[in-house]
């Protein structure tokens, strides 16, 4: 992961596009995850290896797909990286190699999260928690799914601006996160057990990506550039619309 990101550096060096990073560490770490859910081992069920690394790879080729889409045929680079090139002048390029390097461990944790579910779980046979496991994975693939294209759509038609705050986007400033973190507690569904110690870092990946995603890269960054651009009427938004988790809509008094 650290020779891809590396690589990914590279690329948003030559195309002056940040974008790519994301594109970079989505593959890699679904090749990581992959990897890591087939690696030979004490595995319980070689069925339940396959699945995993199946879930894993859907997670990755999904999100991959519609990321790289996005980065290259939209003419402006990805707000988040826009605002850090400027935020950190000169010194953008130093920086952004060492945000591009410290995804590197992040990946690896995800597939030792990955690695304990593949190798632990209920049995040799593959039984509900493994199919439960896969629907939350789905469930957060669709609904991410949903949230893209719902943005898609408006920012088509939308004026300059407006603030996407319908469907998904009027229950949650960021649902697209929200169910991106969804597809992480796949895995401790499948294999978590708190008598088994090892099984505690199937938890890793969903606690690693909440506070990447709410606390992290992901919620503050993307704010802060929508806060610059469209002021008064984003923190309307922030007081009617959860950060994260999706609930109704608040309603302000006039």
């Amino acid at each position: 992961m650290a020779l891809v990101m590396s690589a990914a550096w590279f690329v948003q060096l030559g195309t002056r596009n940040g974008g790519w990073v994301d594109v970079f560490w989505t593959f890699g770490a679904g090749a990581a995850c992959v990897t890591a859910a087939l690696w030979p081992g004490l595995a319980e069920s070689a069925a339940r290896q396959y699945l995993v690394a199946g879930l894993a790879a859907v997670w990755s080729v999904r999100l991959g797909s519609y990321i790289a889409h996005r980065v290259a045929k939209d003419a402006h680079e990805d707000r988040r990286y826009a605002g850090l090139r400027t935020e950190w002048g000169g010194n953008f390029q130093r920086n952004m190699y060492a945000l591009c390097i410290i995804q590197a461990p992040a990946a690896a944790l995800l597939s030792l999260s990955v690695y304990v579910a593949s190798h632990g779980g209920a049995g040799a046979e593959l039984g509900l928690r493994d199919f439960l496991g896969a629907a939350m994975l789905m469930v957060g693939i669709v609904g991410e799914g949903m949230a893209d294209e719902q943005m898609r759509r408006f920012r088509k038609t939308a004026e300059r601006g407006a603030i996407m705050d319908k469907g998904l986007w009027g229950w949650s400033r960021h649902p697209n996160y929200f169910f991106e973190w969804v597809t992480w507690l796949a895995y401790p569904v499948i294999a978590f057990d708190p008598a088994v110690a090892w099984t505690w870092a199937t938890l890793v990946a969903p606690v690693m990506m909440f506070l990447l995603l709410r606390f992290g890269t992901g919620v503050p960054a993307v704010e802060k550039t929508m806060l610059a651009s469209r002021g008064d009427r984003f923190r309307d938004y922030q007081r009617r619309v959860s950060a994260f988790f999706p609930r109704p809509p608040r309603k302000l008094s006039a």
